[in-house]
């Protein structure tokens, strides 16, 4: 884990492999993508901010927990709500914030509406397949896989509120400063949040671990 007065990123989770109770495996996930925000001059032109960030927002509705086959219809909610309020947006943050704002509520909704679906969590991991995985034997493929599965789960263990914190922070890698700015909260709350988040990832991780563990001494038998 980071320490939040220092600049060390998580790099990952160790995931055990099949039939093992532990093993090395890191979690290849870049930091979102931050663009530049050209200056405002009278309302947006959502043309051009959906070209300039669809990736921006795609990326941070998975890193806020929407699942890969929701995404594409929770991208297009944020930004039917960019067209409804671009008159609103007068440049005074950076148009990531005001976007990122938007993909918080958007996700926030669409976790209410799976609460009540009793969506089931599936294995599908924060990002799909990198480049560096693509370099890998496929025994390396098989336990980068599984690292990543064991993060989303234990991801998906968390509230919204501790989730968004403990990602930008630990994967995205942005200060408290930046993730207060984000999400309009104080630094104080994030760090609150952050020491939280990282109680409960723990707790989640280890309760997995023990879980399959379990079920590879089982399945030995």
């Amino acid at each position: 884990m980071r320490d939040p007065k220092a600049a060390l990123p998580l790099k990952g989770v160790t995931a055990p492999m099949s039939g093992a109770a532990t093993g090395p495996a890191v979690v290849n996930s870049a930091p979102a993508v931050e663009i530049q925000d050209p200056p405002v001059a009278g309302p947006l032109d959502v043309r051009a901010v959906f070209d300039a960030h669809f990736e921006f927002v795609w990326r941070s509705l998975r890193r806020l927990g929407v699942r890969e086959s929701d995404v594409d219809d929770a991208v297009q909610e944020v930004f039917v709500v960019v067209h409804r309020k671009r008159d609103e947006f007068q440049g005074r943050s950076r148009l990531s914030t005001w976007l990122y704002g938007i993909c918080f509520r958007v996700a926030s909704d669409y976790h209410r509406r799976a609460h009540v679906r009793r969506e089931q969590p599936t294995d599908e991991p924060i990002e799909s397949s990198t480049t560096a995985d693509v370099a890998l034997d496929p025994e390396q493929r098989a336990h980068s896989a599984e690292a990543r599965a064991l993060l989303e789960e234990a991801l998906d263990g968390m509230d919204l509120e501790k989730r968004v914190v403990f990602v930008q922070y630990e994967i995205d890698e942005l200060s408290a400063e930046e993730i207060a700015a984000r999400i309009n909260i104080p630094v104080g709350t994030v760090y609150s949040r952050l020491k939280a988040a990282r109680v409960a990832f723990d707790k989640s991780v280890a309760r997995i671990r023990a879980r399959l563990a379990q079920h590879a001494t089982g399945g030995a038998r």
